[in-house]
């Protein structure tokens, strides 16, 4: 648990329909600035689907592999496999985390949480960590929920003392530290990185 804690201090997530230059670039910025875990969100208008989307998806599993940074798909299922993830993260509307749990026992597995309706709905033990928010406001996300405020957190820090937890939504080099005080082991970002006229000083910020 303290290794996957250390691996997601810096979780950065991102698609193509995310960058207004070649994604590889960015992921390769912010792998040398130090991102610690990448998720491939490869969904939403503008995206790329089939053998263009596995494409992208391998061009950016080879810079986590090059960099020891853990590897991430989100939702799909499919991806897991072919680009031979580190693991998968899923949110409340997506495949049930104890059905991934039995399909990928060796995968480390991520859950989106919004609110304790949710927690005690879904199966914790089986997933690895929790990625809990939006802490803030954001529009990276089309179906983004109202923010959760670090308060939150820390209540869920509270609820479960041991397990490895990511803010996300809404997080700047800003805010970032009011989250980690609250008790979050990482801080995951889209446009932080993505929209970053200097990538390195945003990742060593955060």
């Amino acid at each position: 648990m303290d290794k996957l804690r250390q691996q997601l201090r810096k979780y950065f997530i991102m698609g193509s329909q995310n960058c207004n230059r070649p994604p590889e670039d960015i992921l390769l910025e912010a792998a040398k600035a130090g991102i610690t875990a990448f998720q491939y969100r490869e969904k939403g208008p503008g995206s790329l689907t089939g053998a263009e989307k596995i494409k992208l998806g391998e061009r950016l599993r080879t810079i986590c592999r090059a960099y020891h940074i853990l590897f991430f798909i989100n939702d799909d299922v499919e991806l897991v496999e072919v680009l031979d993830a580190d693991g998968i993260h899923v949110g409340q509307d997506d495949m049930d985390a104890a059905e991934l749990r039995r399909q990928f026992p060796n995968k480390i597995i991520g859950l989106s949480v919004s609110n304790q309706n949710e927690v005690n709905n879904s199966p914790i033990t089986a997933v690895d960590y929790l990625g809990a928010g939006p802490i803030y406001g954001t529009y990276t996300k089309t179906d983004a929920k109202a923010p959760v405020g670090v308060n939150w957190m820390k209540e869920l820090r509270a609820q479960f003392p041991s397990l490895p937890i990511v803010g996300i939504g809404g997080i700047q080099p800003m805010n970032s530290h009011h989250v980690i005080e609250a008790g979050a082991d990482g801080v995951s970002v889209i446009s932080a990185i993505t929209e970053a006229p200097h990538i390195h000083k945003v990742v060593a910020a955060l």
